[in-house]
């Protein structure tokens, strides 16, 4: 299984360089924030948030505000550095232990959860991924969105994962897995995997 410390450690060496490497296609990017419905005065939770690479996506489709958490100390310190609007905040933490809705005691919006929970670019590294889904089933605001989405083709984020990533990744599970634990919490309507992008996505039921 997946050591955690070791995510943290991968992710603090690669936060340097990461936003220089990224591969970037806003169409794609779109397509997948319009399926789960990010638009104005919602709240969204991102999940793994690395350097903040959707957090202008966000914002300009004016969102109410983005929470920003990942495990790697050295990538929220570039997200916080890179976005100044006073919308976005960023927390260092792991999202299964950590209780979101307890620091969200200064925002009672969030009391009930978020308007759209998206984890992108990020799912094969969370060593459990029905403890994940539960935990942001959790996050999820009754009628809100949750979204586990990539950038690329499911192949080509597992031929990504093969090299220097290959101990802190698993294999991109199929659509169909991945919807398999997310309906027990949620009415999934989107499910794409091709060879542009992969997204499965869901409303919470209540």
């Amino acid at each position: 299984m997946i050591d955690k410390n070791d995510v943290k450690d991968f992710f603090d060496r690669c936060a340097k360089t990461w936003d220089a490497e990224m591969i970037r296609n806003d169409d794609i990017i779109n397509t997948i924030l319009d399926n789960c419905d990010v638009r104005e005065n919602i709240h969204v939770l991102d999940v793994a948030c690395g350097t903040g690479v959707l957090f202008e996506d966000y914002l300009k489709r004016s969102v109410a505000s983005v929470t920003g958490i990942d495990i790697s100390p050295e990538m929220i310190k570039r997200a916080a550095a890179g976005c100044s609007d006073r919308r976005v905040r960023t927390i260092c933490g792991d999202i299964e232990e950590t209780d979101l809705i307890e620091l969200s005691c200064g925002m009672p919006d969030l009391l009930s959860g978020y308007d759209v929970v998206m984890v992108y670019n990020a799912f094969p590294h969370f060593p459990q991924p029905q403890k994940l889904i539960e935990k942001l089933a959790s996050l999820t605001k009754p009628g809100g969105r949750m979204s586990v989405a990539h950038g690329m083709s499911r192949a080509r984020i597992d031929a990504h994962h093969s090299g220097s990533a290959r101990n802190v990744s698993n294999g991109l599970m199929s659509t169909e897995e991945l919807r398999g634990l997310m309906l027990p919490y949620f009415d999934v309507d989107i499910v794409i995997s091709d060879d542009r992008m992969y997204q499965v996505c869901g409303i919470r039921r209540d």
